[in-house]
C-alpha cells in the first residue's frame, strides 16, 4: 500500500483546510486509517484515526472540537477537516493506515505512511 496526501498549504489563523489521503497504490478498505502530524523541533503527534468502517473516530486532545475525520469506503479515501486553525496546527501532516486489529492513537500501530502534506497556519 502507498498513500498520498493532498490538500496542505498556507492559511490565515481562523480559517479552514481539509486534507485528503488514497491509496497510490492497492487498497486501504480494511485498514483502520489515521492522520499524524509533526513541527519542526517537536515529535510526531497523534491527530485523528478512524475505523476501517468508518463507524469508530478517535481524536488527539488539542484537535476535539476542531478536527472531523471521515473516510468514504467506496472511495478509497480518508479526509481530515480542519477548522478554527491555529499558527499551532502549522506541521507536515502525515495519513497512515494500519492493518492490525485495534484502533488507536499510537504511531507504532501504523504499518503504512504517505510523505506528508505542508499545512501553514499564518498569524
Amino acid at each position: 500500500v502507498q498513500l498520498k496526501e493532498s490538500g496542505g498549504g498556507v492559511v490565515q489563523t481562523g480559517g479552514d483546510l481539509t486534507l485528503l489521503c488514497a491509496p497510490s497504490a492497492g487498497t486501504v478498505v480494511n485498514y483502520h486509517m489515521g492522520w499524524f502530524r509533526q513541527a519542526p523541533g517537536k515529535e510526531r503527534e497523534f491527530v485523528a484515526s478512524i475505523s476501517w468502517t468508518g463507524r469508530y473516530t478517535y481524536y488527539g486532545d488539542s484537535m476535539k472540537g476542531r478536527f472531523t475525520i471521515s473516510r468514504d469506503v467506496d472511495e478509497d479515501t480518508m479526509s481530515l477537516k480542519m477548522t478554527n486553525l491555529q499558527p499551532e496546527d502549522t506541521a507536515v501532516y502525515y495519513c497512515a493506515a494500519d492493518h492490525s486489529g485495534a484502533l488507536t492513537g499510537s504511531g507504532d500501530d501504523f504499518n503504512y505512511w504517505g510523505q506528508g502534506t505542508q499545512v501553514t497556519v499564518s498569524s
